[in-house]
């Protein structure tokens, strides 16, 4: 089972565009700048998006995209689907492979990966834009809390550093230079 950059993004461009819609449509230049992800990239995402019926486009001055339906309507797996993510840990587990090793720990290794599949379907299928909306609010904390620490942690660094440069300044014009002292 892997989860791609593909399905990662997804899931991300929608939670931004849930975000900031507020009902009005959102362009894929405002979601790409605000989550540093490609526009062309993107483009390809939201196509799959509003091929899948998770998203509609409104064209026009003032046009993009929308959710096509309530946000807690759109579940986590719906968005996989629809940009063809396969999170199927037993999907490689066909054909040759399953003739060739016709043995117990093949059949038991086989439904337990199948049902562990099962399980991750069904938790991406109750988990809804809505419910990781409603939960932004106790992340943004989380997010303000480490981008304050990096920023005095930044801050810290550029005293030290500009310490460093003004106490170097001021040697350099007490010492003189080592040429002199050798003439």
């Amino acid at each position: 089972m892997r989860l791609t950059s593909k399905g990662r993004y997804a899931v991300r461009a929608m939670l931004d565009l849930t975000t900031h819609s507020n009902g009005n449509p959102v362009r894929l230049q405002e979601i790409s700048e605000r989550q540093n992800i490609s526009l062309h990239y993107l483009e390809q995402l939201f196509r799959k998006l509003r091929n899948g019926q998770a998203v509609k486009s409104v064209r026009g001055p003032g046009g993009g995209y929308v959710l096509s339906r309530n946000m807690d309507e759109i579940t986590v797996k719906d968005i996989l689907d629809c940009v063809g993510e396969n999170i199927n840990p037993a999907k490689d587990i066909v054909g040759t492979e399953a003739e060739a090793a016709n043995t117990v720990e093949f059949h038991l290794s086989k439904n337990y990966f199948q049902n562990l599949g099962l399980i991750m379907r069904d938790y991406l299928a109750t988990t809804s834009l809505g419910d990781l909306v409603r939960k932004s609010s106790e992340v943004q904390g989380d997010v303000e809390r480490v981008n304050a620490e990096k920023a005095q942690q930044q801050q810290a660094n550029n005293v030290a550093t500009s310490t460093e440069g003004t106490m170097s300044a001021f040697a350099s014009g007490i010492r003189t230079s080592i040429g002199e002292i050798n003439q």
